[in-house]
């Protein structure tokens, strides 16, 4: 208890202090053992909805933590041949690769390949082919794309679908993939089930 007599004045005013302990902060590691492994998810990592997930190309310092995920599926849209490293991988894993083929072309106006997408988007719609991750070479334009046109799908409104797409291009951002989003149709794959989605109409 603290008092304090102000001068000049008789009047006395009692303060009354208590402590109180703070709860703990001590960060919970399950081990302290310096040969654990660490997880570490590939560049542009997210989830985009139940069972289905996008990132940029995984290296094999990701592959521990793709194996978490229990992947049925890898959905790559980078044309290259596959690394010999990730096709080990998927194979000793029991994943389905899928590869749509897709140029990672920085020019304004190069048509992107509707078809491909439409293909893409296919796969991904499949429940069969759940877990899947969806990956290009920097999870930010072909992925973006092919996720873009799913949330149409979703019925998300244009301007949350380009919100989504932009915070993974940042400053590097196409007009182009945002008019494709915009202008792709997807009436043709309506007919598709969305059960994976809380979005379900």
């Amino acid at each position: 208890m603290i008092q304090d007599e102000t001068q000049g004045d008789d009047a006395c005013r009692t303060i009354e202090v208590a402590v109180v302990e703070p709860p703990s902060t001590k960060l919970y590691l399950p081990s302290e053992n310096a040969d654990e492994e660490f997880y570490v998810p590939p560049l542009n990592f997210s989830v985009v909805d139940n069972g289905i997930f996008r990132s940029g190309f995984p290296d094999t310092a990701n592959f521990p933590f793709l194996q978490t995920l229990g992947l049925r599926s890898i959905l790559c849209l980078c044309p290259e041949p596959y690394p010999e490293a990730n096709v080990q991988f998927v194979k000793s894993n029991g994943i389905q690769l899928f590869q749509f083929g897709i140029d990672g072309c920085k020019e304004p106006f190069v048509n992107i390949p509707e078809d491909t997408i439409r293909e893409a988007l296919k796969v991904v719609l499949d429940v069969k082919n759940h877990p899947i991750l969806i990956h290009c070479k920097r999870g930010k334009h072909r992925t973006g794309c092919v996720v873009g046109c799913l949330r149409k799908l979703q019925r998300w409104c244009l301007s949350s679908v380009f919100d989504e797409y932009q915070r993974f291009a940042a400053a590097k951002a196409r007009v182009s993939d945002q008019r494709f989003m915009e202008m792709f149709d997807v009436s043709s794959l309506k007919h598709h089930s969305l059960s994976f989605s809380c979005s379900k109409r």
